[in-house]
């Protein structure tokens, strides 16, 4: 690859539906290597749609996406897949033992490189509840585990890869305490050896990324920069961030 670990949309528009509106518009955006880019907006803003693209799930109606300076068109899957870790909400196990779902990151990792993913991402306390131990089949699509414990798999499975690229849906609305500590714990050691493109929910996240994408209801790109920079910016960013750190303090209450 010409420039590892960088991702780029270049004047990038999609729709899911030929002729239909598109999701994304006239987007670029650049994630040098090395860093941390959060994408934030609001639900249906097209942030996990450009992850989506980068992937090559699906190929824009107009521009270019890049992946290590390389149009995605003009790579095998096995070169794209090669530079990418995926770890989004829907998060997909194989009817195996959850060591071998582990594993699946990188076919000649030692046992012992296994066993310190998991660690790290929280799969040994998952391992050590069930009956079977690592030896425990999950079922088809991991049915056996929340959905925050098959996030801690495919975090544990990204460690592992090692890939120069990862893509993260940090999905915590649907996490509880103890996933979300392991989470946060995988992405500051992932960021130490990787690129991470994020969508980020979390506010401590969003204000520890190295560049903020942010996009609006239609689209496009509302904004880019730092947090403080965005903030002090005012306007969409600012309101996003004020509306996020407000619901911080919301709780059920019995009336």
């Amino acid at each position: 690859m010409p420039t590892p670990g960088t991702i780029e949309l270049d004047g990038v528009t999609f729709a899911y539906a030929s002729g239909g509106e598109p999701v994304l518009k006239d987007v670029s955006v650049s994630v040098p290597a090395g860093s941390m880019v959060a994408l934030v907006g609001p639900s249906g803003s097209g942030k996990t749609t450009i992850a989506r693209l980068v992937s090559r799930f699906y190929d824009v109606d107009a521009g270019t996406v890049r992946v290590g300076g390389l149009p995605v068109t003009e790579q095998t899957t096995e070169q794209l897949m090669g530079q990418l870790s995926m770890v989004f909400q829907d998060v997909y196990l194989f009817d195996d033992t959850l060591e071998a779902n582990v594993a699946v990151g990188r076919e000649d990792a030692s046992p012992d490189e296994v066993r310190a993913a998991a660690d790290l991402a929280g799969v040994t306390e998952i391992a050590e509840r069930l009956p079977e131990g690592w030896q425990s089949r999950v079922g088809e699509g991991g049915r056996a585990l929340s959905g925050g414990e098959r996030q801690r798999v495919a975090i544990a499975r990204a460690l592992l890869k090692q890939s120069p690229i990862v893509l993260l849906d940090e999905a915590t609305s649907t996490l509880d305490i103890e996933n979300e500590a392991h989470i946060v714990a995988a992405v500051d050691k992932l960021r130490k050896q990787a690129t991470i493109l994020i969508i980020a929910h979390r506010l401590d996240t969003i204000a520890a990324a190295d560049h903020i994408i942010a996009l609006d209801d239609t689209g496009r790109v509302d904004a880019q920069g730092t947090h403080d920079e965005l903030l002090a910016a005012g306007g969409t960013y600012a309101g996003f961030w004020n509306r996020l750190h407000n619901a911080q303090g919301w709780q059920l209450t019995r009336s």
